[in-house]
């Protein structure tokens, strides 16, 4: 009688532990692909543009390219890149207010060829003055805070 109890005990143990194990131990589900599917980075106008601009700029390195086709082409492409973004509306808007001459300046890489630029090609840095958006104040560069209210910098 004792084996019976102990032989049921055991499949009763052994019954709960494959239970509990047997989720863990099969193999896991892939998940399914998404309903859509996005273009090529080659299929889009912004892609294509920028990948000209990567083909120019390894042009110039090898020296299959003057300085000067260097800088015409890096300004149409730089342009068809930026007119794109536009268009697909990836948050490439216009600046809130121009210099007086026209040209941007970054801190770091000095004036930019792009007049309607936010950040500089360069270095990627925000161009131009930062503003607070509660008081107006002008924000001092990488600063978090505001000076005059104390609000945080967008």
């Amino acid at each position: 009688m004792i084996y019976v109890e102990a032989l049921l005990a055991f499949l009763i143990g052994s019954a709960a532990l494959m239970l509990i194990l047997f989720p863990l131990l099969r193999p896991a589900e892939s998940a399914p692909a998404p309903a859509w599917e996005l273009p090529e980075l080659e299929e889009t106008r912004k892609g294509q543009a920028l990948i000209a601009l990567k083909e120019i700029e390894f042009d110039l390195a090898t020296g299959k390219l003057s300085d000067a086709d260097f800088s015409e082409l890096k300004r149409k492409f730089t342009n068809e890149a930026v007119a794109a973004m536009r268009e697909e509306g990836e948050g490439v808007a216009a600046p809130a207010a121009a210099p007086s001459a026209g040209v941007q300046s970054c801190p770091r890489c000095g004036p930019r060829p792009e007049k309607d630029a936010i950040f500089c090609s360069s270095c990627g840095g925000r161009l131009g003055v930062a503003a607070c958006a509660g008081c107006g104040a002008t924000l001092a560069s990488g600063s978090k805070f505001c000076e005059g209210c104390g609000r945080a910098a967008a």
